[in-house]
């Protein structure tokens, strides 16, 4: 990767959980009658996926006739959250938020290689742009929200 956009901390989060939230949009309608007959609508699921520390993978069992899947053959910019609940007691959340591009990618040994409904076809994102707050440093600081920010060029 030509510039590393996330931390150390923030590698270590994505690699200790299991389920991100992915959104994926069809490209826009352009012509009249595409406008007046068209359904586009975002899409945004839970999904598992890994990390090698460049690339996050999403599979599925049946994930080309997915509408992820369809709407990245169409529009290759997706959006990802991951998050959770450091304590509830003494409220402090953890998040990542990446937008990245994705490409339909043949891989062997990732992660859907041992759910017994292997699939060797992921979606392939590398991360571009990206928000995180609770990983690194406290969420909030001084009374004010934490946002730590960084893009690719």
């Amino acid at each position: 990767m030509d510039i590393k956009i996330l931390s150390e901390k923030e590698v270590e989060y994505l690699k200790s959980q299991r389920i991100l939230r992915i959104a994926t949009a069809a490209a826009p309608a352009t012509s009249k009658e595409e406008i007046e007959n068209s359904s586009i609508q975002p899409d945004v699921v839970p999904v598992g996926f890994d990390f090698d520390g460049e690339y996050i993978y999403v599979g599925g069992m049946n994930i080309q006739n997915s509408t992820k899947f369809k709407n990245v053959l169409k529009n290759n910019k997706i959006a990802l959250v991951v998050d959770d609940l450091k304590s509830v007691d003494s409220w402090d959340p953890r998040c990542l938020k990446i937008f990245g591009i994705a490409d339909i990618v043949t891989r062997k040994g990732g992660y859907m290689e041992d759910t017994g409904h292997a699939n060797p076809t992921y979606i392939r994102i590398l991360p571009k742009k990206k928000w995180s707050w609770g990983i690194d440093e406290p969420v909030f600081v001084e009374g004010k929200f934490n946002v730590k920010r960084a893009k690719r060029n």
